[in-house]
């Protein structure tokens, strides 16, 4: 399994099951973020069963379930919030790893300048580059 490390202690994936959850815990993830809706997903990828899975192997796992269609702000400070508080790595998934990435650089905005959230999200293999005007209107009114 890869890890698309957008930082050292952030990173984004495509849907997880819970036989990846042994190769998370010995990456050393504290915590797994759902950034996938489980009307997207049978029920064997519901966000209870990884929950379950997780919680099993001592890694914390957090809803914060969001289509392209729904986001907002309040998706991506709850984001933020989750990372600062893990105590550790973590890996956020969704159906192909572009919302768990959107949703970081989204919430970095402000902290970090804009070319280097884009960067580090294209060195994970996501393009996000349509989000500059995004990122620089947050970052004005952070």
């Amino acid at each position: 399994m890869k890890l698309n490390a957008i930082t050292p202690t952030y990173a984004a994936m495509p849907q997880i099951s819970a036989e990846d959850v042994a190769a998370l815990k010995e990456a050393g993830i504290a915590l797994i973020i759902c950034n996938r809706p489980d009307a997207e997903v049978p029920p064997e990828f519901s966000a209870a069963a990884l929950r379950a899975a997780a919680e099993a192997a001592g890694i914390a796992f957090a809803d914060n379930p969001v289509s392209n269609a729904e986001l907002s702000l309040d998706h991506v400070q709850r984001q933020g919030e989750l990372v600062a508080e893990a105590g550790g790595p973590v890996l956020a998934y969704c159906r192909s790893g572009t919302r768990s990435s959107i949703l970081w650089a989204l919430s970095q905005a402000g902290a970090r300048p804009t070319d280097e959230i884009l960067l580090a999200c294209a060195r994970a293999g996501f393009s996000l580059d349509h989000l500059r005007p995004t990122l620089d209107a947050l970052a004005k009114d952070a």
